[in-house]
């Protein structure tokens, strides 16, 4: 496939950074990622208005009222090779990379970030300044997965290919990467690492003791997250304020 189709393919949402398997796992999709690359080696850096530089082949990408894609205006910038379902809220500055698939009735909220190939579900809110990283390389490592119905509160970050089941609510300022454990006070456990963070779970900022004796001598602390509990009827009340929204 050459790079130009892929952009048209993934724009239209018919292939995808990464796929999710009968057991639910994500994987990514290796060729569709190394055709990316191949999208940045096949272009030349030329000046676009507004004192822009970047690729002749990646121009950002505009929509019509027939998409049924309400982007509002203040300088969002949506890259090509990224699908935005009808449906999709776009509030400005926000920011969706080449790669992005974000699924239809999902809110992006201002300051947004959908990284490079991150995969986004049906009515997930990305609440104010949410970052969720970009990877394209290595060309096998898997994207930031928000899967379906998730709410992700404002300043949360979320890299290095985690992912966050359906229906997962963060409170704002939950901090997600491989590194960083997160212990579920309602099984009594902690996630293994790479482990997703679970289906309707809702997870808050924590902290635990530094690892070395110096540092707890010290009284330092490090970021963790906390499943503090799994939503029910009373928290589903509360995020239904979002559909006033749309």
């Amino acid at each position: 496939m050459s790079w130009l189709a892929l952009l048209q393919n993934l724009e239209a949402g018919t292939v995808r950074a990464a796929t999710q398997d009968e057991n639910g796992d994500w994987h990514a999709n290796v060729d569709v990622k190394k055709g990316i690359l191949d999208v940045f080696k096949n272009g030349t850096n030329i000046e676009f208005p507004g004192g822009f530089v970047d690729k002749d082949n990646l121009a950002v990408r505009g929509f019509s009222a027939e998409d049924g894609v309400r982007m509002v205006p203040g300088g969002t910038s949506v890259r090509p090779g990224a699908y935005v379902a009808s449906g999709t809220i776009i509030m400005p500055p926000a920011y969706v990379n080449i790669g992005a698939y974000i699924d239809s009735g999902t809110m992006v909220d201002s300051h947004a970030l959908v990284g490079s190939c991150a995969q986004v579900g049906k009515n997930v809110h990305l609440s104010a300044a949410v970052q969720l990283g970009g990877v394209l390389e290595p060309v096998g490592a898997s994207p930031v997965v928000i899967e379906d119905d998730a709410f992700i509160g404002a300043g949360c970050v979320i890299v290095e290919g985690v992912v966050v089941k359906k229906g997962a609510v963060l409170a704002p300022g939950v901090r997600l990467s491989a590194t960083i454990p997160v212990y579920d006070c309602v099984n009594e456990r902690q996630l293994e690492r790479g482990e997703a963070i679970p289906e309707y779970a809702i997870v808050v900022p924590g902290s635990r003791p530094a690892s070395s004796e110096w540092g707890r001598n010290q009284g330092l602390n490090m970021s963790c997250a906390l499943i503090v509990k799994y939503r029910d009827e009373q928290s589903n009340a509360s995020l239904a304020l979002e559909e006033v929204l749309r």
